[in-house]
């Protein structure tokens, strides 16, 4: 079972990923709020994937992703956007992003998206 990290500033999204993932064999093995607590849960936890917002208070999704991908050059991380921040998802695919999700998501894209990064 892959044990995900889902960082997200809304809680909502928080809980739909989760239920979606635990639904399909994922282990959510940890929730943070914004791009410093996930980068800290990152190091703590050692997820196998991470979901992550692009656009968070405080320290941002790329920032986050810069921080884990200079601790852990191996990780796999999955972008999760809104429609119109084409921009920010090239910086988070150079910045080493895996892949990208687009709000609203679907259960079946997203499982298969974290399965094919996987």
């Amino acid at each position: 079972m892959s044990k995900v990290l889902i960082i997200d500033d809304a809680a909502f999204i928080r809980v739909s990923l989760k239920t979606m993932l635990e639904k399909n064999n994922f282990e959510v093995v940890g929730e943070a709020e914004n791009g410093e607590i996930g980068v800290m849960k990152y190091k703590q936890l050692k997820p196998d994937i991470v979901t992550m917002d692009v656009t968070m208070p405080g320290m941002d999704g790329i920032e986050a992703l810069k921080a884990i991908k200079a601790y852990d050059p191996n990780a796999k991380i999955v972008m999760v956007t809104a429609m119109g921040q084409e921009a920010m998802v090239k910086k988070a695919v150079i910045g080493g992003a895996k892949s990208f999700i687009v709000k609203p998501f679907n259960e079946k894209k997203l499982v298969e998206t974290l399965n094919k990064v996987l």
